[in-house]
């Protein structure tokens, strides 16, 4: 069906409609404000929207008492965006008023829910299951555990420590190194080393499929970014589109053509291309004199890049399959692909929960063609389009 999408594709493809099914149900129920469809209407408290992930790496932990800013670095096991979080108004960031220091550090100061950050923790919280039970109905209750026992096989063998979410991409747009500092350094790798890792009883019993899937990727991300100089983000979503051979000669790409082809934002992309470029991978030419038409084009040094990461897929793969053996991995394999389908909004089956409500920001823009093949969580609200 689809034997030649990675593992990290396939994972990709579906973490990415998780979000964005919940996405779509978050703006639909929670007021709100965004650049495109504007304020909720009579909406008292809205706050701009943000995706799923500022859940994860921020909200849950956010308490009536406060949290503070060391704690919920701690807590998340990843860094979130709290300068956007407060100026988007979930939060309130402060100094802790029984805190008799006269200039406490900001790692004490506690973060606290702005209303309507309180209405958006109480709709995001009950929406887990709701989505849940829609993958339930539409692929199928004994499909959907399936594919939970197969994820909670490998997750029970990674690092507990791994967060429960993708991480926002740091510089470069690598995984690794964005984890909170005392936790993960980012060079760690987030497996065991030796070959015969053993499941450790009762890691991902309780998690639910966001969070499987993600501790899962970032797993495979992490390997693939301590063998290669270019972020798997970048790799899977800017470096494959110039194919797998010499064969295609890494002919340039026409820059606007690359959020249709890869799935992610235009914003991600320039920051993508830019990097590429002032790294030495590529080059931003135009399409001929005097046009306005900027091309891509990959350096000798970004088709080594590109083949690095078409080898190095399938090698962490198979790797995989020598650590945690054959048969799960097949199983996780075999779980995904059904969902993922071809891989186009035509012949996947996850673009069927992505319809997007009419009054929705997804509604007025372009309907995607494909999804991701790794997601670009931006510090820009989360989006795992990089929106």
């Amino acid at each position: 069906m689809n034997d030649c999408l990675p593992i990290s594709a396939l994972l990709s493809q579906a973490i990415v409609a998780f979000t964005t099914e919940f996405d779509n149900e978050a703006e639909h129920r929670i007021p709100h404000t965004t650049a495109i469809t504007g304020r909720t209407p009579g909406a008292l408290y809205a706050p701009w929207l943000a995706s799923m992930v500022m859940w994860f790496n921020c909200m849950r932990f956010v308490t009536e008492e406060g949290v503070s800013v060391g704690d919920l670095k701690g807590l998340a096991r990843t860094e979130t965006n709290l300068n956007g979080m407060t100026r988007w108004r979930y939060v309130t960031v402060a100094p802790d008023p029984a805190d008799r220091r006269s200039k406490p550090p900001q790692s004490a100061w506690l973060i606290r829910p702005q209303p309507g950050g309180r209405i958006a923790q109480q709709i995001w919280r009950t929406l887990f299951p709701l989505i849940e039970k829609r993958w339930e109905e539409r692929f199928g209750e004994p499909e959907t555990r399936e594919l939970r026992e197969s994820l909670r096989a490998i997750v029970s063998r990674l690092d507990p420590e791994l967060p429960d979410c993708l991480p926002i991409l740091g510089y470069g747009l690598f995984s690794s190194g964005s984890y909170a500092k005392g936790h993960l350094s980012g060079m760690r790798l987030a497996i065991d080393q030796d070959t015969n890792a053993t499941a450790r009883p009762g890691i991902g019993s309780d998690l639910g499929l966001p969070t499987l899937l993600s501790r899962t990727l970032l797993a495979f991300a992490i390997e693939f970014e301590r063998e290669s100089e270019v972020s798997l983000a970048i790799s899977a979503n800017v470096l494959r589109l110039f194919g797998a051979s010499d064969e295609s000669k890494g002919q340039p790409v026409r820059v606007r053509d690359l959020p249709r082809l890869s799935g992610v934002s235009k914003e991600a992309i320039a920051m993508a291309a830019g990097y590429l470029a002032k790294r030495g991978y590529a080059r931003l030419e135009r399409e001929s004199p005097g046009s306005r038409v900027k091309l891509l084009a990959l350096t000798a040094e970004g088709l080594r890049a590109r083949d690095i990461y078409f080898q190095l897929v399938l090698e962490i793969e198979n790797r995989w399959r020598s650590r945690f053996g054959e048969k799960p991995v097949r199983r996780l394999r075999a779980s995904l692909e059904p969902l993922v389908g071809d891989a186009t909004a035509q012949g996947s089956p996850l673009f069927g929960g992505l319809e997007p409500y009419p009054e929705g920001w997804r509604a007025a823009v372009r309907r995607p063609e494909t999804l991701p093949h790794y997601p670009m969580v931006l510090h820009r609200g989360g989006y795992p389009d990089g929106n």
